[in-house]
């Protein structure tokens, strides 16, 4: 059975259309986006890093968990996508994209900077050369401190693989406008806000049923494969914080 759209706080969400299946509902969220939850108030950089090195690396292919839907022509290259972090203002931010209309797909939605392996080219090097294609950042200016989960989308079966990287002070963002049309930045602390994370649960024709992870941004609605891997990342953060 299917709910009515969830209500967005006044002020947040944005041009994203989001292509609700017929049946869907609230799902429960994680445990930090709940309001009676125990979650950080300050996250700092510094404690990302170690929240990574304590877990370590996942498995370095992507899991096979969403039912795909095969796209005629070539099969696409793999992907790769600059998780960017720094602090400013005693919390820990991440950049984000928005991508541009003139794109052929995925318009508006928003995204970490990335984009496709060329032939021969390491997922870590496409990640800091996309990253300065579309928003100007010097791959010098930036350190790699880690990787998340790959990951496929329903419509891709390539893999898209997350780096986590670090810089010292806040980047000048200069988008390409022929790819990205917003480049902003969130402290992490805000997207554990239960105002601001929900979780729906899609059923696809097949009747299987998956999580969605969406975050309700001034001006912007994150979800998808981004929004999987914040909550990945702030899973991890929490868990490392709180417990």
């Amino acid at each position: 059975m299917s709910e009515p759209p969830p209500p967005v706080p006044e002020g947040r969400g944005g041009p994203q259309v989001i292509p609700r299946p017929g049946a869907w509902r609230l799902g429960p969220g994680a445990p930090w986006g709940r309001p009676e939850a125990d979650r950080p108030r300050q996250i700092s950089v510094a404690q990302v890093e170690k929240a990574l090195a304590w877990r370590g690396d996942p498995p370095a292919e992507a899991a096979d968990e969403v039912p795909l839907i095969a796209l005629p022509g070539a099969a696409r290259p793999p992907a790769a996508v600059l998780c960017l972090l720094f602090d400013w203002d005693s919390q820990c931010h991440v950049v984000l994209t928005r991508r541009s209309s003139r794109l052929r797909s995925h318009t508006h939605q928003v995204s970490f900077p990335g984009g496709r392996l060329d032939p021969g080219e390491e997922a870590a090097h496409a990640a800091l050369r996309e990253a300065q294609e579309e928003v100007g950042i010097d791959p010098a200016s930036v350190e790699i401190v880690g990787r998340l989960s790959p990951m496929r989308t329903v419509v891709n079966p390539s893999p898209i693989t997350p780096f986590v990287a670090v810089t010292g002070t806040r980047p000048p963002l200069a988008p390409n406008p022929s790819e990205v049309e917003r480049a902003f930045d969130v402290p992490l602390v805000e997207l554990l806000d239960p105002g601001v994370y929900r979780e729906e649960l899609w059923t696809f024709p097949d009747g299987s049923e998956r999580s969605m992870a969406f975050f309700e941004l001034i001006g912007d609605t994150v979800w998808g494969a981004t929004a999987r891997m914040l909550v990945e990342l702030l899973d991890l953060v929490v868990a490392y914080l709180v417990v």
